[in-house]
């Protein structure tokens, strides 16, 4: 409004200003002529050809205007009460001011300038950008989840089919380990990590930024053979001696990656070496075991099925060096000790000497419930449980706890039967 009331007063000095000259040259105009000026031009009269004498002064006294009570006319959206007719859009706004539309009181119309409309068009398709999602609010990707979900547990986080305690249990998800959390619905998440996929209870997750600190504390680097098969070495060079063979594709917990170029990793409770040649190091979380029933062949006993079932619900738990413990901890064959104990069978506690007793039998006529042992320098050193689809359960180290495994995850050396 400062603006228009500010052209309109401009509009009336300036019409002053133009009458003071008129009057200084013995002349005028009133409407009328101004009128008749308009019409000779546009029948092709020239200004030349009008004779000042001609027009005649009804009144050549001045009105004088007092500004405090004069009233701007709204018509056209011009300054009224000059000699000429100052258009709006002619005027130069002042440094600062901004080109909006601007409300005419006294008319009760808006006035938009032609140049104004323009940059209102022109903004539009920024004014839409705006709406898209920065890059910043794009979902993130964290260790390969753009939703991450982490087990927040001592031991392990059931999987169901159905969310509810009495659902089905599918799999689990070990300490730390990690999901892609797919919908959450009164306090049940149905997650997918693996090949697992199921609903367990939101009270025991980390989510959200809650999960990707958590990850960043937890996640550890595992190394992918990529190579047929893997010697696996005692010292981080090729004339030490081999403890066994890794097939390809075997995922090694990373311990260090040194400076020669060799990978030191977990083999099992102790630690060995392989060459950074013929692996693939990456960070990554823990998933999911999956917990299927088995299908068995002709000939295994319900007992073989029931071990299987029994040794399952124990994955993830600790291991604990000399532990006997299924729920506390235990070594590898402080878990085997305990499982067969079960089931009437007494072992001592030791892979060794358990690997000295039952019937020996090849690994192509292993059964579900069968004893697996694997050797360091020809020296039994671990036992696990063979659990049928070519995989083991068994107490593996300090940082995995109870898992399942593929029963080539190293070379095995004997099995042994006892049911």
């Amino acid at each position: 409004m400062k603006r228009i009331n500010r052209l309109r007063y401009m509009g009336v000095v300036a019409g002053m200003g133009l009458a003071v000259v008129l009057l200084g040259n013995g002349a005028y105009a009133n409407p009328k002529e101004q009128d008749v000026y308009d019409e000779s031009t546009e029948a092709g009269t020239s200004k030349e050809d009008l004779k000042i004498e001609d027009l005649k002064i009804e009144d050549s006294s001045i009105e004088v205007i007092d500004f405090n009570d004069y009233e701007p006319s709204s018509e056209n959206g011009r300054a009224a009460g000059a000699g000429r007719e100052i258009e709006l859009e002619d005027a130069e706004p002042e440094s600062g001011e901004m080109q909006t539309s601007e409300y005419d009181e006294a008319a009760g119309t808006q006035i938009l300038d032609n140049e104004t409309q323009e940059d209102i068009q022109e903004g539009a398709p920024a004014a839409q950008a705006d709406t898209e999602p920065s890059e910043e609010e794009m979902p993130q990707n964290h260790w390969g989840y753009t939703n991450l979900g982490i087990a927040h547990v001592d031991n392990h986080l059931n999987i169901r089919q159905e969310p509810g305690e009495d659902g089905k249990l599918v799999g689990k998800l070990p300490k730390d380990a990690a999901c892609e959390i797919l919908e959450i619905e009164n306090g049940w998440a149905r997650i997918k990590s693996g090949k697992v996929e199921g609903y367990c209870n939101t009270d025991y997750l980390y989510m959200g930024s809650e999960a990707i600190r958590r990850g960043q504390e937890v996640a550890s680097m595992i190394a992918i053979v990529n190579t047929q098969t893997l010697k696996v070495r005692e010292e981080p060079n090729t004339d030490s001696v081999v403890i066994t063979l890794i097939p390809q594709e075997e995922e090694l917990e990373v311990v260090d990656v040194m400076d020669n170029g060799w990978v030191k990793f977990l083999l099992d409770d102790e630690e060995a070496y392989v060459s950074g040649e013929f692996v693939d190091v990456e960070e990554r979380l823990e998933k999911a075991v999956t917990l299927t029933e088995l299908l068995y062949g002709q000939g295994v006993s319900d007992v073989r099925v029931d071990l299987v079932q029994y040794a399952k619900q124990f994955v993830g738990n600790p291991y604990v060096w000399g532990g006997t413990s299924l729920t506390g901890g235990a070594d590898c064959s402080g878990f085997t000790l305990s499982i067969y104990k079960k089931y009437n069978v007494s072992l001592p506690h030791h892979a060794a000497s358990q690997a000295q007793m039952g019937t020996k039998v090849s690994m192509g006529e292993i059964q579900p419930g069968d004893l697996v042992f694997y050797a360091k320098n020809g020296n039994i050193n671990h036992v696990a449980i063979y659990i049928g689809n070519g995989q083991v359960i068994h107490a593996s180290s300090p940082k995995t706890g109870i898992k399942i495994s593929s029963v080539n995850y190293r070379t095995p050396a004997c099995a042994r039967r006892y049911l």
